[in-house]
């Protein structure tokens, strides 16, 4: 088993990972009947799309030895009205890195290829872009 989810009333969740016992709380977005105090469950998801293709780039620019510290993810999630679903993930990266034109195409491409982009339903759009130092 991987996390424990437990609804704790208000629209609201907690979610503990069992191996860490690092804890995640979720809220219904203000748009849905929610409060919008913590991440809904359909921001996890596009922050785990960035979150998932630094960690890719990061085991690729290691091999490399690449240090991208620093580097950030702007997450833009769109929704759709009907059915009320993603529509979109956009992400900005600013790679704090001046590297290489062939080591920027290695690392944006293994981006593409983590388990949360390959995992997403292919209706929702995915606009990257990448932004190099």
């Amino acid at each position: 088993m991987t996390s424990k989810v437990t609804y704790l009333g208000d629209l609201r969740t907690s979610s503990i990972h069992l191996q860490s016992g690092s804890e995640i709380i979720s809220d219904a977005p203000i748009d849905n009947n929610g409060k919008g105090e913590a991440f809904s469950p359909t921001d996890t998801v596009a922050n785990a799309l960035a979150t998932c293709m630094m960690t890719i780039m990061g085991i690729k620019a290691r091999d490399l030895n690449v240090d991208f510290t620093g580097s950030t993810a702007d997450v833009t999630k769109i929704m759709q009205a009907e059915p009320r679903r993603i529509n979109a993930i956009e992400i900005v990266f600013d790679m704090n890195v001046s590297t290489d034109e062939k080591t920027k195409t290695i690392l944006e491409r293994a981006a593409m290829t983590c388990p949360v982009f390959l995992s997403l339903n292919t209706e929702i759009e995915k606009r990257i872009s990448f932004n190099w130092k």
